[in-house]
C-alpha cells in the first residue's frame, strides 16, 4: 500500500467538508465532476492527489475557491467563489440571478 501524504489527506479533509456543506454525496460530486465515485473516495481519505484542472473542476461545482480546498481556508465575504459558482451561467440566467439578488437585497431592507 501507497504511503499517504500529508498534503493529501488535508485536501481530502477539505473536499469532504466542502461536499458535506454542498449536501450532495460522493457518487454526485463524481458524476457532477466527471470522476469515478471511487476517485472522491480515494481522494477524501488522502489516497489520491489532485490534478489542476479536476481542482478547478471540483470548486466550480461546490462552489468553493481553491484556497479553500487547498489550505481550509473559508472566507466569508469571498467573492471569488460566488464568482465560479456563476461563471456557468449563461448571460441571461445571471440577468435572472441579478435580479433574484436585487428583490431579495430590497426585501431584506425593508425589514430593517
Amino acid at each position: 500500500m501507497r504511503e499517504k501524504k500529508e498534503i493529501n489527506i488535508k485536501i481530502g479533509e477539505h473536499v469532504k467538508k466542502a461536499r458535506e456543506r454542498a449536501g450532495i454525496t460522493q457518487e454526485q460530486l463524481a458524476e457532477k465532476t466527471d470522476v469515478s465515485p471511487q476517485y472522491i473516495s480515494d481522494l477524501e481519505r488522502g489516497v489520491v492527489g489532485i490534478s489542476v484542472e479536476k481542482l478547478k473542476n471540483l470548486c466550480v461545482v461546490l462552489g468553493v475557491s481553491s484556497d479553500e480546498i487547498l489550505f481550509g481556508n473559508i472566507q466569508a465575504k469571498s467573492s471569488a467563489a460566488f464568482f465560479e459558482k456563476i461563471s456557468i451561467l449563461s448571460e441571461s440566467q445571471v440577468l435572472i440571478l441579478s435580479d433574484i439578488i436585487n428583490k431579495y437585497i430590497e426585501a431584506v431592507s425593508l425589514d430593517k
